[in-house]
């Protein structure tokens, strides 16, 4: 493929991949399919779970695990619903299904089979999906912007957004250790990598403070955390502080951290997560302070409240202000007025 023209800006302009791959910054640190890999090593002491996936097995990396173990690779064809009731089955029967596709359509399309077979059971399904949010720029039929206030609001279900490759290598094992439905959202292909250079460790329900920092409490999940974590790096330039507690696990929330945190006087409170501003992260960081008496100074980050256009993510980031860039002017606009 010929390299891109560049645009009047001296930008390379962006092809359609772009609207798929681009979630890693130029020059930084990837790992090629994380969830995969991650899959076939928990896999290996554990002799219950189970691959299956929806048409999808290239696209959320668990062709890795089908290459590893193919006679416990479940190929079920494009049907959701048949996916997650199947799911549903095995692990009645003493298996541990991670069960993948679309964000959009785990949540959109087969939401009833997963609530009434999955969640009202309470039966040991890990459900990962790749594009979440914002991360493909095909439009709405793509976007799963809405995805965890739905999960969320599923009784019984844990809710993870992982931030990076290194975070996703260590929630495959906690969460195939875990007993009950699990819904995780997946970044696939060349992941980034940022954590490890925070010595950071996951644990399932807990927050973890990143770095610290006096003006602004930046409380993140997901892709949101690497975004915030660059926009701190930025705005210390200008002698901002910038602290950012990443909350993974969004389901169960770790009130006490996030309660301690964003207690600490004279900081600005800010969310910041790849999901509409509407049942998310942010709401429920919103809801648990109001009702601890806790009131700083609150805003959010996250995508409006309407159907995503299509293009290229970089682009897409910009306009609804979930790149570095557009975090640190509006968290330098918030702080100057």
């Amino acid at each position: 493929m010929k390299p891109a023209a560049p645009q009047p800006s001296g930008k390379p302009r962006l092809t359609t991949s772009a609207m798929i791959a681009s979630i890693a910054g130029d020059g930084q640190k990837t790992r090629p399919a994380p969830f995969g890999h991650a899959l076939v090593e928990a896999a290996k002491s554990r002799p219950e779970i189970l691959g299956m996936t929806a048409d999808l097995g290239k696209y959320t990396d668990l062709h890795i695990f089908g290459q590893a173990f193919p006679d416990r690779y479940y190929q079920m064809g494009m049907a959701e619903q048949l996916l997650f009731g199947a799911a549903s089955g095995l692990a009645a029967e003493g298996f541990t299904p991670f069960a993948t596709t679309y964000a959009v359509f785990a949540t959109r399309r087969a939401y009833d089979f997963i609530h009434q077979t999955i969640a009202e059971e309470d039966r040991n399904v890990k459900i990962v999906c790749a594009l979440p949010g914002l991360t493909s720029g095909y439009g709405p039929s793509h976007q799963a912007a809405e995805d965890i206030a739905l999960m969320r609001a599923m009784p019984n279900m844990t809710v993870i957004d992982p931030c990076d490759a290194h975070e996703i290598e260590q929630v495959v094992p906690a969460i195939a250790a875990h007993r009950g439905p699990v819904y995780m959202r997946l970044l696939r292909g060349q992941v980034p990598v940022v954590l490890d250079e925070y010595g950071y460790t996951f644990e399932l329900g807990k927050a973890k403070t990143l770095r610290d920092g006096n003006d602004v409490l930046i409380i993140s999940s997901g892709l949101l955390t690497m975004r915030a974590l660059e926009a701190a790096k930025e705005l210390a330039a200008d002698r901002i502080g910038v602290s950012v507690l990443h909350v993974p696990t969004i389901k169960p929330l770790d009130a006490e951290t996030i309660l301690r945190e964003a207690g600490k006087s004279g900081r600005m409170v800010v969310v910041a997560e790849n999901h509409t501003v509407v049942g998310g992260l942010g709401e429920a960081v919103a809801g648990l302070l109001m009702r601890s008496g806790v009131h700083p100074t609150f805003r959010q980050i996250g995508l409006p409240d309407e159907f995503l256009a299509a293009g290229a993510l970089p682009t897409l980031h910009d306009r609804y202000g979930i790149s570095t860039s557009a975090i640190s002017a509006k968290l330098k606009e918030w702080l100057s007025r």
